[in-house]
């Protein structure tokens, strides 16, 4: 039998909303583009959250998780207003860097003056080393050459006075940090390079950094293009609040959040991707808070004297089960399980009637126990009366991590790393009185929010 034209575009956009891989797209397009950061989001899944699950007259993103901010550019180039929160300065920087859209003419001014800079440059070394909070051994990380190079770039980006110019150049510094420092570049953690590798190992800060002007510059532009599209312009704004412990109503309200897109860490930091480690060196060449105390500050990081009841079947039968092998260990991954409750206990508050919650996480092992992440997401959101939409299978492609790795450091023992995302999507539940009152304004034809006023939105756009 012949599918109808109907049917034929029913059953292409189940298709369309099953294939979430994105193998070979382009990742680093806009503001994307500037700066790496350890297991991101890719634009296009968050971009296409927000095409699927975003209601028309929604005005308001909100990422509990935000990292360096690909939601809540993927948000504002579809004319949402954006709320991000992340306890990492280093990632609050990017992520204010990316989302904000300084004056170009002011951009280009900078950098024809880092230009000259670069060229007036002088080849004596500092006096001595500056001292830098936050790095115990300096020259154990970085070349002296290095150092003096790094403590220039550093004088000129500090006497910006423009702040949103200030930050595009402090993220180029930031990335040129860590490609100049003796650290393996391909890993997350700080692993020194071997002797061998460092007597060939001469970085020219300078001109990495400027590199990095270009590139960036290049995918402020492409942005920029985007939103001079808006009649009103959406806002981003990013906080450092820890939403296990609360989200404050001054910055979001409640029952304000018409769609949340996230990815919250997959497990304790210690265990799994070290933001800590990563940010370290960056984070304190920028004079940001405890560069060396991050790990300590996210999901996990503080001990619990005992294993939570988490009232999610496969979530307590996996830590039972890791009890068994290692009570430490159980100890820690419930601490993270903890955290993400509470989380989404205040999450769950600022979402509207209605609103959609979409988390994109991996569901890590321990002790050989796969650790049911997208499960105790979807219980914790039940509880809190939310109903699932529906559970999407990603497959990771050109995974930074090894396939396989050894996570007991016994010689031999190998295990399977994380090769699958699941992207959860929760909706919130909308009260019975409400929903009677929604479905009669539809059928008067009457398109007005019944959940809050409604503001004026820009028209949608689609991003390059």
């Amino acid at each position: 039998m012949l599918k109808t034209k109907q049917l034929t575009f029913l059953t292409d956009l189940e298709t369309q909303a099953q294939d979430w891989t994105f193998n070979g797209a382009p990742t680093r397009e806009l503001t994307h583009c500037y700066h790496d950061y350890p297991a991101r989001m890719i634009p296009q899944v968050a971009g296409k959250l927000l095409d699927l699950f975003a209601p028309v007259d929604a005005t308001l993103l909100f990422d509990p998780y935000c990292g360096t901010g690909t939601s809540l550019v993927e948000g504002l180039t579809r004319g949402l207003n954006v709320i991000g929160t992340d306890l990492n300065p280093l990632a609050r920087l990017i992520a204010k860097a990316k989302t904000a859209t300084p004056d170009i003419e002011k951009v280009d001014e900078q950098i024809s003056k880092f230009n000259r800079f670069v060229l007036a440059r002088k080849s004596k070394f500092l006096a001595e080393s500056p001292d830098i909070q936050g790095i115990s051994r300096l020259e154990f990380w970085f070349k002296p050459s290095v150092i003096e190079n790094l403590a220039r770039l550093k004088r000129f980006v500090d006497g910006i006075d423009d702040e949103s110019v200030r930050i595009f150049f402090q993220v180029a510094f930031s990335e040129t940090v860590r490609e100049s420092s003796n650290t393996r570049n391909h890993e997350f953690k700080l692993y020194r390079y071997d002797e061998e590798h460092l007597k060939k190992f001469n970085p020219d800060a300078f001109e990495l950094m400027a590199e990095k002007l270009k590139r960036n510059r290049a995918g402020l532009q492409k942005f920029f293009a985007i939103m001079r599209n808006f009649k009103h312009p959406p806002t981003a704004n990013v906080y450092g609040f820890n939403t296990a412990e609360g989200i404050p109503h001054t910055e979001i309200a409640r029952a304000s959040v018409d769609i949340v897109v996230t990815s919250p860490p997959y497990g304790d930091s210690h265990t799994t991707v070290a933001y800590g480690q990563y940010s370290r060196l960056s984070a304190a060449w920028l004079g940001l808070d405890e560069p060396d105390k991050i790990d300590n500050k996210l999901m996990g990081g503080k001990s619990v004297k005992k294993i939570s009841a988490f009232e999610c079947t496969p979530l307590d039968s996996a830590l039972h089960e890791i009890h068994r092998v290692d009570p430490k260990r159980a100890l820690e991954v419930s601490a993270f399980y903890s955290d993400l409750c509470n989380s989404i206990s205040h999450v769950a508050q600022v979402l509207v009637p209605g609103g959609y919650a979409c988390y994109v996480v991996g569901n890590r092992k321990v002790k050989g126990i796969v650790l049911p992440t997208d499960a105790a997401i979807r219980c914790f959101f039940e509880r809190n009366d939310f109903v699932h939409i529906d559970t999407f299978h990603r497959s990771i492609p050109n995974k930074r991590m090894p396939l396989r790795n050894s996570p007991t450091n016994v010689s031999g023992a190998m295990d399977n790393t994380m090769t699958q995302e699941y992207i959860v999507v929760m909706r919130r539940k909308i009260p019975r009185t409400l929903r009677d009152k929604r479905q009669l304004l539809e059928k008067i034809g009457v398109a007005a929010r019944t959940t809050k006023t409604t503001t004026q939105r820009a028209p949608k756009t689609k991003s390059a």
